[in-house]
């Protein structure tokens, strides 16, 4: 059986959440799918999916499996391109999505570079902390910050986000600092509103009790405060005003720690960093302009020196 194949059909169903709904995306009978997932388990000896008859779950190697094959898949797919559309130019009309403060940051000054590279390529740019229906609303990409839900989407890798509480060094002052996740109970936390994006709360890693089997756990907590907002540079002001704590991204706050102007707390139990991914609509042929799209921003992302010494 083709390898190819199989991957591609471990990410169908795996995306998708069903062997019937991936068998009918490709036009083939859910067996068949099925009989290709086996042999895949078969070949790498490891169960990838927990099907039941009422839903199929991921388990812990099937997810990370995942997101390597959506990576090959679309680098395979881009080394194809890149021999078959020969001296074809990019064209069109290119419709991206990102989060409002990373894509004012680290999107919005790569789009005239883009287009610089790209004349005939029309690029229009939609900033918003709303989690935009990419396939739905008619988006090519969308460049989405930390965990990603499960959807029908592919996703690629960008680069890594690491996230750290913050204070102004007068709050602490004032306040004093936590000198464990569990003591920001007692401190005023600025926190994003139930309605956006950052739904899992405020995560931290626990190194393991002592005599305690395993590693170290990663826990989400909800700290709450005065004061909440849905929109993140409200937030950094906030912050910087000194009207609490603050868990943001490295990038929005490396160049006021710089400066001085506000104190990392609690980097002892900073949390494994997640990531920063384009997402996309599955489709067999992407647009070259998409292609070439995903291709420069994980040129630009993977520069060490794009994110400066504290990348």
């Amino acid at each position: 059986m083709d390898r190819l194949k199989q991957l591609e059909s471990f990410v169908s169903v795996a995306t998708r959440g069903s062997l019937t709904a991936a068998a009918k995306a490709e036009n083939v009978a859910p067996a068949i799918m099925g009989r290709r997932i086996d042999a895949l388990e078969e070949r790498l000896g490891v169960k990838l999916l927990v099907r039941t008859t009422r839903r199929i779950t991921l388990t812990h190697e099937g997810s990370a499996f995942l997101e390597d094959c959506q990576r090959l898949l679309v680098e395979f797919a881009n080394a194809e391109a890149s021999v078959s559309a020969g001296g074809v130019k990019a064209s069109g009309h290119l419709r991206v999505t990102a989060p409002a403060g990373f894509g004012r940051r680290h999107v919005a000054p790569l789009v005239p570079r883009f287009h610089a590279l790209h004349p005939e390529v029309r690029i229009s740019l939609n900033l918003s902390d709303r989690v935009i229906d990419v396939a739905g609303e008619g988006y090519d990409c969308a460049v989405r910050v930390g965990d990603l839900p499960d959807s029908s989407l592919v996703s690629l890798r960008l680069a890594d986000n690491r996230r750290r509480c913050v204070a102004t060094p007068e709050f602490i002052r004032r306040h004093g600092a936590p000198r464990h996740p569990a003591d920001l109970v007692r401190f005023a936390c600025l926190t994003l509103s139930s309605d956006a994006s950052q739904t899992r709360g405020w995560a931290f890693r626990l190194p393991p009790a002592p005599g305690a089997e395993g590693g170290e756990e990663v826990i989400h907590l909800r700290p709450s405060g005065p004061l909440d907002c849905t929109d993140g540079q409200v937030l950094h002001d906030w912050c910087l005003a000194g009207h609490g704590i603050a868990w943001r991204s490295n990038w929005e706050v490396e160049a006021e720690i710089d400066a001085g102007l506000l104190v990392p707390l609690l980097d002892d139990f900073a949390a494994p960093p997640n990531g920063v991914y384009a997402v996309f609509p599955q489709r067999k042929h992407l647009p070259l302009r998409v292609r070439l799209w995903l291709d420069f921003l994980k040129l630009q992302y993977g520069m060490p020196e794009y994110w400066g010494r504290r990348a």
